[in-house]
């Protein structure tokens, strides 16, 4: 459920990082800090279960090359061969990080 949390704040990021750069109106920038909220109230529900670096890491290489694919599919941003091997090298770090952590064991209290 912790990388749940880590995803959803992902994508979540997509959303206010657009906001941040286009938002006009009050609504607009409402919605942006409501969608800025979500994302690290996300954040700090995964953080309960796995390491924060490790939340950190996921959370901002996958949002960082979401947010590239995003730019360039829906808003007209270059795309080179460089920034996709870039992306991809995010990606297998992504991966690999996931892969590597365990997810914490809450301790009961009262419990040794």
């Amino acid at each position: 459920m912790a990388w749940l949390y880590v995803l959803l704040a992902a994508i979540i990021e997509v959303f206010w990082v657009i906001g941040l750069r286009y938002s006009d109106s009050a609504i607009e920038w409402a919605g942006t800090v409501v969608a800025i909220i979500i994302s690290f109230y996300a954040i700090i529900k995964a953080c309960e279960k796995l390491p924060s670096g490790t939340v950190y890491a996921v959370f901002t290489g996958s949002g960082a090359a979401a947010i590239v694919l995003v730019d360039f599919l829906f808003f007209n941003a270059e795309l080179s061969i460089m920034k996709v091997f870039f992306i991809a090298i995010i990606i297998v770090g992504v991966i690999g990080i996931k892969m590597t952590s365990v997810e914490s064991i809450p301790v009961e209290e009262g419990g040794e």
